[in-house]
């Protein structure tokens, strides 16, 4: 999809007109910049906001430009701009430092790669190098505030339903709706993908008044439902050939279907009792988890936190172990964007030139020397904690980059302590952008990297590499168990999780001393255990290795038996499915 700039001149003229007479600087326009793809213009004011182009209070654009073609899935951009709301605040807005340019800069490199015009985005810093602009800056900050932070102009449907083009028809939502049916072969094909689950047809008709009072309850319902069962409305005076079939006589008329066989059938206008046999049908489809039943607060809700790990080293000192690499300009960029980042006041840190990191990375970085190879991930470390580092190298052909850094760890032991704990915390700084934990559960080459460094270092003899090789297991067991707590599919194959469990399992058998260490591998434990199929691998592995057994003989080690987590995992989830 193509995607523009659109530029606009906050001073509507007065900037290119009496600028050089105030300044001694020509100053041609007040910049605001937005992104504009897919229909939607994208800018930064009041946080990250949007709206139809062309439709904000700042009128029609100035210039229009081209800035290129992307290629990227609309998830994974809005996955993207997310993860820029958190840098992007209403609070962070600041006229001359983190303006709506830094945005869209930022934005555009992620798009197509490259950078907006420098002239905008130099701007500020050509203003406030003049004595008159230090001077002008708190009165133009405030008298701008009003222009900059208005909300947005015409509203558009959300990022899960972007604007169709004229030339597109946006795709039907295939879970969370009522499926309108107009013949036989229609509703034998619906009926047919719910045959493991659950159905329910509505036989109305358009001229039934009593019908019409059902229409909103089971809308609702279908919402409800999503994906577990499939309601379907089918109007008998169109569809000839099913009337026929089912023979129904009355309308409203409401068929349930349960695993492929007719289960139920009534009549009558009772949104109450309509309401009450659909949730009876989905609950007998779906029951429960035993799991569900029982008080487990650690578990019974959705992570919002994953570990990372922030601790700045004295930066001069690791450029002098990195060396004379350490003086590339790609390299004490980043260096300066640390330490922006970490000044008091981060938000307006401009990130490096990416793609020339990348490109160091690989090129460079395999030719180092192996014993300054940790000094190099360490740095990675501290940037990647920024999500907008982190998200650039989760895309194609990024991904590769990331197995540079990490493919000493492809023979742990002649990998050093201090580059696998720099691995394994670098890994952890991974899941600053909802991007990253994707590509590790969906880049096999990657996912096995991860899981090879993660589970080599459960056991090891330092303590220090035992707690970070347990966060990292968390991070990505919470990032699969919430899926599994919002009713989607498990991001880790069945083999993965057994391989990581058992790792688990043999980690907590011998860990005796590390109060931290034995809390993120009982936590993960716990996470990849909640409601994990009863019949399943990962539940026939913790009986073979006699895990509750495990389990309770840690409550009688000093230094553990009062993590309370033994009580949820050992006393409470375990029991349940592993008696």
């Amino acid at each position: 999809m193509d995607v523009e700039l659109y530029v606009y001149d906050l001073s509507k003229g007065i900037a290119r007109a009496y600028s050089r007479a105030l300044t001694g600087v020509q100053i041609d326009a007040i910049y605001h910049t937005s992104l504009v793809f897919g229909g939607v213009e994208y800018f930064f004011g009041h946080g990250i906001q949007k709206t139809i182009p062309g439709t904000t209070h700042h009128g029609q654009p100035m210039e229009v430009l081209h800035m290129g073609r992307t290629e990227l899935p609309d998830e994974v951009i809005q996955e993207y701009i997310n993860s820029l709301a958190e840098v992007y605040t209403p609070e962070s807005y600041d006229l001359f430092l983190h303006n709506c340019n830094n945005f869209t800069q930022d934005l555009s490199m992620f798009l197509v790669g490259k950078g907006i015009p420098e002239h905008i985005t130099s701007l500020p810093q050509t203003f406030l190098s003049t004595p008159f602009g230090q001077m002008l800056k708190p009165q133009l900050e405030s008298a701008m505030r009003g222009v900059t932070q208005t909300p947005t102009g015409q509203e558009v449907p959300s990022a899960a339903a972007p604007v169709a083009r004229p030339q597109e028809r946006a795709p039907a939502a295939v879970t969370g709706q009522v499926h309108n049916v107009s013949n036989l072969k229609e509703l034998e094909a619906l009926l047919a993908s719910a045959k493991d689950s659950c159905a329910v047809i509505f036989f109305t008709s358009s001229t039934c008044a009593p019908c019409k009072i059902c229409y909103p309850t089971y809308d609702e319902l279908a919402e409800e439902a999503g994906d577990k069962a499939v309601l379907i409305k089918v109007d008998l005076n169109s569809a000839y050939d099913v009337s026929m079939k089912y023979g129904v006589r009355a309308t409203p008329t409401f068929m349930t279907f349960l695993k492929g066989q007719k289960e139920n059938e009534w009549s009558g206008a009772n949104p109450g009792q309509l309401r009450g046999n659909v949730r009876m049908l989905i609950q007998t489809a779906h029951p429960p988890h035993p799991h569900a039943q029982l008080r487990l607060p650690s578990f019974q809700r959705k992570l919002t936190n994953y570990v990372t790990y922030k601790k700045i080293p004295p930066l001069e000192k690791l450029l002098q172990k990195i060396g004379p690499h350490g003086e590339d300009p790609t390299i004490q960029s980043v260096v300066d964007f640390i330490k922006a980042r970490n000044s008091n006041i981060p938000a307006e840190t401009p990130i490096p030139n990416l793609s020339s990191l990348a490109a160091f990375i690989q090129s460079t970085y395999p030719s180092l020397p192996s014993d300054i190879h940790f000094a190099f991930v360490d740095l990675m470390r501290l940037a990647f904690l920024d999500p907008r580092v982190s998200g650039f190298f989760a895309e194609e052909p990024e991904q590769k980059t990331l197995l540079t850094l990490l493919s000493r760890s492809n023979d742990l032991s002649s990998c050093p302590y201090n580059l696998r704990i720099v691995m394994l915390q670098l890994t952890c700084n991974l899941f600053t952008t909802p991007l990253y934990p994707e590509q590790i559960v969906s880049y096999q080459p990657l996912r096995e990297t991860c899981i090879r460094l993660l589970t080599g270092c459960l056991l090891d003899s330092q303590t220090n590499l035992r707690v970070v090789a347990a966060s990292l297991a968390y991070n990505l067991a919470a990032f699969n168990h919430n899926e599994r707590f919002e009713g989607r599919s498990d991001k880790l194959s069945e083999g993965d999780q057994v391989e990581l469990v058992a790792s688990l399992l043999e980690a907590i058998g011998t860990e005796e001393e590390s109060v931290e260490a034995f809390h993120g591998l009982l936590f993960a434990l716990g996470l990849f255990l909640y409601e994990a199929p009863l019949d399943g691998e990962v539940i026939d592995l913790c009986k073979a290795m006699g895990i509750t057994e495990t389990v309770e003989a840690k409550s009688k080690i000093p230094a553990l038996k009062d993590e309370f987590l033994l009580k949820e995992v050992g006393k409470e989830l375990l029991p349940t499915g592993l008696a």
